[in-house]
């Protein structure tokens, strides 16, 4: 422990040098060289550059040069750039509220003066000379040179002046790598800007700039950053919604690309992130992205995506850091639904989704699916439910392909039995909701077959050891675990009757209190509105203690106290919490695991297709209940391949 220095040994209080300030705020701005990439590029988007050229030697420690073909800087205003805190695109704190611009600060050009030796060569459109300028950071003197419209920065021994932080500098091929990224950032948000990256005098990464006309440019840009796989592999997001009215007329729009989740990785490196253009790295966004795949993702995978939000600038704060990564929203919570709710509505969608023109599932009251029948009240495997009122269950196979048979069997149109599709463990409770439509034989074949393309997922053809499906369909076989489809179909069934009924909260008959911290104290009083919306009541009880008073309906067997922890963490770090959905989940994803179709059972073919007629009209279908996939596509040119055909 270091002692308390006497007041006769303390040193004085000075003003700093602007050197020393200079290089103290280069600490904070230049982590290595893939900052000043950063920053310079900034420069030249903000100047309205269609090409960016990126020219580096030694990784960018001996030389970085940026160049553009942007607006350029007029001389009269050029020493002045380098100079701190010294910018084009503020000029008043609400500009500094409202920032619409990459760069803003003003502080990166001084910063990276103290340094490096910088040079700035530019000219602009219409200036009286015919020639531009070249400006020397280092001695200031300006001279005449030759140039098109546009700017070139070059920054050369970068840390010469502060030869310790260079040490931390790791090799050329890492501090490459990283100048790369920061470049390839920047282009996943421009697809109407082309990128070039030049290493030792060799090309090492180019994306040339999407043509204005083209259908989807961004499209085309995640393809030629990312690869055509990340796009192939991943679903469109576009979720607008209004905002709260504040006389700005302003949407909060989010868009993309999520990957479905058979796409996954194990790190998060291919997580790209955007808030009005500007890649990001904030918690409220991550957060929210990640709980829209907590019902699709298998394991501990990190998805991939590329989201960009767009929103009013004076929504958010862009000034919280000096690398102006992160940032900070006014209403956080609108935010994460909004990403949240844009991710999952384009998962949702099946990709085995077609033509399938059906009414859907029709649904009973959660009193009824919640209802157990014990084996000994259960006469048999066959029962005789009510009719629904109106709508087709999609397990109805008469229901779905009555329009495409000229021959109708004669009798009742629903002519068939509702079964159980599995028995339960000996003792374990049967939900009501896991009933599967058997149709009755029709009573002759359909004269004309249907056609294999008209069902994503084809017609069943045969079972497998008794727990495959196998189909065929237009573009091969079709192969699909029968247990886990089924119990995707039952849980997305189980949660559309828990969301159409209100979420209900129950008193507690004796409160559970706990020793809570300021933090979760102060957030059970900033959040009494949210909470409520989530069915808890969590009160202070004293200073240091809470106490939990109502919990949600579905959950009032579990720990009350853990789930008001949980849901109080995830309030205080996100504004947002998803613990109750999730917990209410797990709860229906274990009704729906033991009701869902059991292993070495045989089906029937109409039983089989009717799980596919199931599968394309279920949400989240592709996967089962813990991330797995439910099927797999194999194609003619795959199967050919495994028999050598046309070799």
């Amino acid at each position: 422990m270091n002692a308390r220095l006497p007041p006769s040994e303390r040193s004085p209080i000075l003003e700093l040098p602007d050197e020393l300030i200079s290089q103290i705020a280069a600490g904070e701005v230049v982590e290595r060289p893939a900052s000043v990439v950063r920053e310079l590029v900034d420069n030249a988007l903000d100047a309205g550059a269609s090409q960016i050229t990126l020219r580096l030697l030694a990784g960018g420690v001996r030389l970085i040069s940026v160049e553009d073909d942007g607006c350029g800087i007029v001389r009269s205003e050029l020493p002045t750039a380098l100079k701190r805190h010294a910018t084009s695109k503020i000029a008043s704190l609400s500009d500094l509220e409202s920032v619409h611009t990459m760069g803003f600060r003003g502080e990166a050009l001084a910063a990276i003066c103290s340094i490096a030796e910088v040079s700035v060569l530019t000219r602009v459109e219409d200036a009286p000379e015919s020639h531009g300028w070249l400006l020397d950071g280092r001695s200031g003197e300006l001279q005449p040179t030759a140039r098109n419209r546009g700017t070139t920065v070059e920054v050369r021994e970068l840390f010469f002046a502060t030869p310790a932080r260079r040490k931390f500098l790791k090799t050329d091929a890492t501090e490459l790598a990283h100048c790369i990224e920061a470049v390839r950032r920047h282009a996943l948000a421009r697809p109407d800007v082309g990128f070039a990256i030049w290493h030792e005098g060799k090309l090492v990464a180019q994306w040339r700039a999407v043509a204005s006309d083209h259908a989807d440019p961004l499209r085309q840009r995640l393809a030629d950053v990312l690869g055509e796989d990340f796009v192939t592999q991943a679903v469109a997001v576009d979720w607008p919604i209004d905002l709260p009215d504040d006389g700005s007329g302003q949407r909060l729009r989010v868009q993309g690309f999520a990957g479905v989740p058979d796409a996954a990785r194990s790190r998060n490196d291919w997580q790209f992130a955007y808030v009005n253009g500007r890649y990001v790295r904030d918690k409220v966004i991550t957060h929210a992205a990640r709980s829209a795949y907590e019902d699709v993702l298998h394991g501990h995978r990190q998805p991939v995506y590329a989201l960009f939000v767009s929103l009013d600038p004076t929504r958010v704060d862009v000034n919280v850091h000096p690398t102006k990564i992160e940032v900070r929203f006014r209403e956080s919570r609108e935010v994460h639904q909004a990403v949240r709710r844009a991710v999952e509505s384009a998962l949702a969608v099946p990709r085995s989704a077609g033509k399938v023109e059906t009414e859907p599932a029709a649904v009973t009251s959660v009193a009824e699916v919640m209802t157990w029948r014990p084996p000994s009240q259960q006469t048999g495997l066959a029962f005789a439910p009510r009719e629904p009122e109106i709508g087709h269950r999609v397990s109805d196979l008469e229901a779905l392909w009555g329009d495409r048979q000229p021959t109708v069997p004669t009798g009742s149109a629903r002519s068939g039995t509702w079964a159980y599709p599995a028995s339960a463990p000996e003792g374990a409770p049967q939900p009501v909701a896991q009933q599967v439509f058997v149709p009755a034989a029709p009573a002759e074949a359909p004269a004309h077959p249907l056609p294999q393309g008209d069902w994503p997922l084809g017609r069943a053809i045969a079972q497998l050891q008794g727990v495959y499906i196998l189909a065929e369909n237009a573009q091969g076989l079709v192969v699909v675990d029968m247990h886990a489809a089924h119990e995707r179909i039952v849980y997305e069934r189980l949660k559309q009757q828990m969301d159409d009924e209100q979420l209900a909260s129950q008193p507690l008959l004796i409160p559970a209190t706990f020793a809570a911290t300021p933090e979760e104290v102060a957030t059970a009083e900033d959040s009494a509105v949210v909470l409520a919306m989530l069915g808890l009541e969590v009160v202070p009880f004293s200073p240091k203690t809470l106490a939990v008073r109502a919990v949600p309906t579905t959950l009032s067997q579990g720990n009350p106290v853990e789930l008001a922890r949980s849901v109080l963490a995830e309030l205080s770090q996100h504004d947002a919490s998803t613990v109750v959905q999730r917990a209410r989940n797990e709860l229906l994803a274990t009704m729906a695991c033991h009701g869902a179709v059991r292993a070495n059972r045989r089906l029937t073919l109409e039983e089989m297709n009717a799980l596919l007629r199931q599968m394309e009209v279920t949400e989240r279908s592709d996967q089962c209940n813990h991330g797995r996939p439910t099927w797999r596509q194999v194609s003619m040119k795959e199967l050919d391949a495994l028999f050598l055909r046309g070799r």
